[in-house]
């Protein structure tokens, strides 16, 4: 069978193209930015590339596809989908073709969240091929155990970060909904994606798909703190419950939204605890890019979700230790004049909060100088401005790229006074975050886009400086 997937070097599509082509498909493919690394990573599997939606690929490497696998990017108005409807060509959405082809007969352990979802999924994908599962994933990020986002494996095991962002443009149920899986982690859940849902409320009514999906004989994993997910089980469930959380969380007595006591803790110093018996502890190296609250929760939740599939908490605790982290999550890309510069794809106030509180963590007194781009779908409408001075208290100062926003960041992040400045031309901002450094400082990037290349053009200017 032939596929061409439209869209293809976005990283959910990508790994798509790189399962069908492990399950012996034959896969082409197109997109507006035909680049590297995901350009070089599918052309080394022999898949064909193609620059742009022209509709004359139909009659080129497309020709003779037996279904176009179409991402969610792609809409109406679009070139090349407008020929294949207009000649009635067989389509389908990438989550669609991944259940027919690949989840139907899999174990799926599906990862779902507002936050934590890539590394829950990476953390979870790492125990189960430590504990000689051998799974295939999908996942939204490179883990660095793996080095790749994407593998088909002969295992029953399948692990998929389970987005809520919407299927295609001829479907708008969010994404994990097509998984069908028999382990569901649901880590978190509060408002994003402001370009599709009008409120919290419309995400939870997805989740509460997922929920649905679940057997009866399947789990899912929860997290007991969030009042958010209460909500959307008390819609109705049908499987096994299992809840996790802090050692330090106290679930509010009778409140309306509250699910029972974890089952599933973890301390500070990494102690892992089930039913109130100790299973060991959870050990990052020092200055390991996984330290903070978030991850330890996000551990614990993976945990959990292998114990599920028949691994002891013991052996996944003890995988753990070796794992690397994902790439873009803390990730340092060098040091340069003594100053360290980071790359994380937080872009959500909550997922900024925890990352530079992470850092703080690991850091301690030295400087840390937060350079954000809120270029997400939902920063650029604005939907969560007022929460972004909060989100970056703990940083030292703070520089922001306004590029192509529909509302004023200089006035949301007033209430950070003198430390806060704004840039609309990136080599000004560059110019300002270098004037300001000094040995000792940490430069934490956040963006969940490439930031025109930023890391690099500051350490190569930290290391002129320094000559």
């Amino acid at each position: 069978m032939h596929i061409h997937i439209l869209g293809i070097c976005g990283t959910f599509m990508g790994g798509i193209a790189a399962i069908a082509s492990r399950a012996g498909f034959k896969v082409t493919g197109c997109d507006a930015n035909v680049y590297p690394p995901m350009s070089t990573q599918l052309e080394a599997l022999g898949i064909a590339l193609t620059e742009g939606y022209a509709a004359a690929q139909l009659e080129g490497v497309a020709r003779g596809a037996d279904v176009f696998v179409v991402g969610n990017a792609l809409s109406r108005g679009n070139s090349l989908v407008e020929e294949i409807l207009d000649r009635r060509l067989p389509y389908q959405s990438g989550p669609q073709w991944l259940f027919e082809h690949v989840l139907k007969d899999k174990w799926v352990l599906a990862v779902a969240g507002t936050h934590g979802k890539t590394t829950v999924t990476s953390m979870l994908a790492w125990i189960l091929d430590h504990a000689g599962r051998d799974p295939g994933f999908l996942i939204g990020g490179v883990p660095s155990n793996f080095g790749i986002s994407a593998r088909l494996t002969d295992s029953q095991f399948f692990v998929i970060e389970a987005d809520e962002y919407d299927t295609a443009f001829f479907d708008k149920r969010s994404k994990f909904v097509h998984y069908r899986p028999r382990t569901a982690i649901l880590n978190n859940l509060e408002f994003d994606h402001a370009d599709i849902f009008a409120d919290l409320g419309a995400i939870e009514t997805q989740f509460h798909h997922l929920v649905r999906s679940v057997p009866r004989s399947g789990s899912l994993i929860v997290n007991a703190e969030e009042a958010s997910l209460a909500r959307v089980l008390k819609r109705g469930c049908w499987s096994q419950i299992d809840t996790f959380g802090g050692a330090d969380f106290t679930p509010s007595s009778g409140a309306p939204d509250a699910l029972p006591e974890p089952r599933w803790r973890i301390a500070e110093d990494g102690a892992v605890s089930c039913d109130g018996k100790a299973q060991g502890v959870v050990r990052w190296p020092a200055g390991h890019p996984q330290l903070g609250r978030h991850n330890r929760l996000n551990a614990l939740a993976a945990i959990a979700g292998a114990g599920h599939a028949g691994v002891p908490p013991a052996a996944a605790i003890a995988a753990l230790a070796e794992f690397r982290g994902i790439k873009r999550r803390l990730e340092t890309r060098g040091v340069a004049a003594g100053v360290t510069v980071y790359d994380d794809f937080a872009h959500h106030p909550t997922a900024i909060a925890t990352t530079v509180n992470g850092l703080r963590r690991a850091t301690g007194a030295g400087r840390i100088l937060a350079v954000l781009e809120p270029r997400s779908n939902t920063m650029k409408l604005g939907a969560v401005k007022d929460a972004l001075p909060g989100s970056l208290a703990e940083a030292d100062l703070v520089f922001c790229y306004a590029g192509k926003l529909g509302w004023d960041p200089a006035a949301a992040l007033a209430p950070l006074g003198a430390k806060a400045s704004v840039f609309g031309d990136l080599d000004a901002l560059i110019d300002a975050v270098v004037g300001e450094t000094r040995a000792g400082d940490h430069i934490l990037v956040m963006s969940n886009g490439g930031f025109g290349g930023i890391h690099d053009k500051l350490l190569d200017r930290l290391a002129l400086r320094s000559k």
